[in-house]
């Protein structure tokens, strides 16, 4: 049996796989959206094989910390456990759901320690739905460490959609101002020179598009700044893995382009 290309970690709810023939491989970051763990997207995306081809390192984060206990964390599948919408949640009782501070700050780190092969210099973004969100707020926020950002079907306006309202009313409190920080549609008008474009992919049969995701609303915000966006309607596509598994492929040359400048 021939040895494999692939080494699967798993560490401290991270998903990692590196193919062992690369050099200093550059990094990908997956965010997942609600309900998933960090195996969502290792299990079902089928990205092992382009990304290897690329020289590209998956990054696979879980969604929100786990085993805390506190009241009422678990009893709903959008909020709490499994759904931390990567922000730094500013009320008391949520003050450990810190996934953006996690991605951003801790998790390079955590790479550089345990992983001193990887470039973790050079780094791409990308996520679903929830991850999506996560995926383009990050990058819009911290363009000197990311080289582009691509989604699946992302919460795009979470200000305007129940899944953002319900979040960050309870994370970050009644201050709206404080929500237009994590919120894709109000971060693009800030930016007038992104070095790549965002790639986005929405299926035209996702039941969550019309009230949830709203591709729509970020599209405007990026004409209006003339921000580089390739958003593809996916005819018959919705909201599930068979959708990500079908153009992962296009995503992973989009970031590999970009970490290759």
């Amino acid at each position: 049996m021939e040895r494999s290309l692939l080494l699967l970690t798993s560490l401290c709810h991270l998903e990692t796989i590196i193919d062992i023939n690369l050099i200093n491989p550059q990094v990908l970051y997956w965010l997942s959206g609600l309900t998933c763990t960090d195996e969502n997207f290792i299990i079902k995306s089928g990205a092992q094989r382009a990304a290897s081809s690329e020289g590209i390192a998956l990054i696979a984060p879980d969604t929100s910390p786990r085993g805390l206990n506190v009241e009422g964390e678990a009893d709903s599948y959008d909020f709490g456990v499994g759904a931390g919408f990567y922000l730094n949640a500013t009320q008391e009782k949520w003050k450990n759901w810190r996934m953006y501070d996690y991605v951003v700050k801790e998790l390079p780190e955590l790479l550089k320690e345990n992983f001193p092969q990887l470039d973790t210099t050079c780094a791409s973004i990308s996520g679903h739905s929830m991850g999506g969100h996560g995926a383009l707020t990050i990058y819009l926020k911290n363009l000197d460490k990311y080289k582009t950002a691509s989604a699946f079907a992302p919460i795009v306006n979470p200000i305007n959609c129940p899944w953002g309202q319900k979040a960050f009313s309870n994370y970050l409190g009644g201050n709206k101002a404080d929500w237009e920080e994590y919120d894709a549609t109000c971060l693009i008008s800030k930016f007038h020179d992104l070095s790549a474009s965002i790639l986005i992919d929405q299926g035209t049969d996702d039941k969550f598009l019309h009230d949830q995701l709203l591709p729509n609303k970020f599209q405007e915000a990026c004409e209006k700044v003339n921000a580089p966006l390739l958003l593809r309607l996916q005819p018959g596509y919705d909201h599930s893995y068979f959708f990500i598994a079908t153009f992962i492929d296009d995503h992973i040359s989009h970031h590999a382009q970009a970490l290759k400048l």
